[in-house]
């Protein structure tokens, strides 16, 4: 099979069947073998009626239904895991990514040796309250991730080689990171594309502003993993040496500073005494504990053999 198109969706149902008109169309001038798995997450509309409806329509159509709203990266997940396709393509399901993109993807991935191939949305119809957000969110993601060539790291319109989606692992939120998440796997031939963005035809955006807060917070957690998920003692350990060592050295210069005073008979109030050490003490102590909470509770997520376990209804 050529192509396997993955839509994750939620309360589409007005554009669902537009959309896979659209995408028939260019599977059939272009003479692809093709299937579309639609991933309702948890729609409350009629998008999962519609998706039957156009399965029994077309055998090229499948289906994955959760019980409830997970987000978009567990439907990722779940729709890489049914992929069968040599090159894997995801797009949204609001029309705002054309289907005509989709030959000049695979042809990057098939002919110009990519494993992944980001869309690049140059002129959207976003107000600025998302374009501004998203700039900032993405000249910080390609700092911190090293993946210098990509300007959108969020497009939902991507194309990846069959191999990627099979060796990463896409939980939590962070489908925005999926770049950085193949090239930690070690594909590290990743292109961009610029593609047309359309504005929206039906609906509203599902996304708030909270998700550039928690997208800084997940690129930080995934840079924190990826460079020390697996050796965390080399940072902590450090950092606890550095910490253990001024410690010490603060402890011998106050012994050695009490032990001139009491020599030379100076009187000096006990260290005790002074609120300052307090609150030294006591802010230096949260801060650690919170940071390595925060930290050990990633970890153990990605132990967790149930992070990924997604209750999916119905099947086509």
């Amino acid at each position: 099979m050529n192509i396997t198109i993955v839509i994750p969706l939620y309360n589409e149902e007005e554009s669902l069947p537009e959309l896979h008109a659209w995408i028939q169309r260019v599977m059939k001038a272009n003479n692809y073998s093709y299937e579309i798995i639609f991933v309702n997450d948890g729609s409350t509309d009629k998008s999962w009626n519609v998706i039957e409806n156009l399965a029994k329509k077309d055998e090229n159509v499948k289906g994955l239904k959760f019980r409830r709203n997970y987000g978009k990266s567990p439907a990722l997940y779940c729709g890489f895991a049914k992929a069968q396709g040599d090159v894997v393509i995801t797009m949204d399901a609001d029309l705002q990514d054309s289907p005509d993109e989709i030959p000049g993807l695979y042809k990057m991935i098939t002919e110009d040796g990519f494993d992944l191939v980001s869309g690049y949305k140059q002129k959207r119809y976003d107000p600025i309250t998302k374009t501004l957000p998203t700039k900032l969110f993405n000249a910080t993601a390609r700092k911190i991730s090293g993946v210098h060539n990509l300007h959108d790291f969020n497009c939902g319109l991507k194309a990846y080689r069959k191999d990627v989606v099979k060796n990463i692992e896409v939980y939590g939120e962070m489908h925005r990171y999926i770049p950085y998440l193949a090239k930690s796997a070690g594909f590290d031939k990743i292109g961009e594309k610029v593609v047309q963005h359309q504005a929206r035809k039906y609906g509203s955006s599902k996304f708030g502003l909270n998700r550039f807060f928690n997208g800084y917070l997940d690129l930080i957690t995934l840079w924190f993993l990826s460079n020390f998920g697996k050796k965390p003692m080399h940072v902590f350990g450090f950092l606890g040496s550095i910490m253990f060592m001024i410690g010490l050295f603060a402890v011998i210069c106050i012994g050695a500073d009490k032990a001139y005073a009491l020599y030379n008979g100076i009187p000096q109030r006990l260290i005790t005494e002074s609120p300052y050490f307090y609150i030294a003490l006591t802010t230096m102590l949260l801060g650690s504990q919170f940071f390595l909470a925060g930290f050990l509770g990633d970890l153990i997520s990605r132990q967790n053999p149930s992070r990924n376990d997604y209750q999916v209804e119905k099947e086509i």
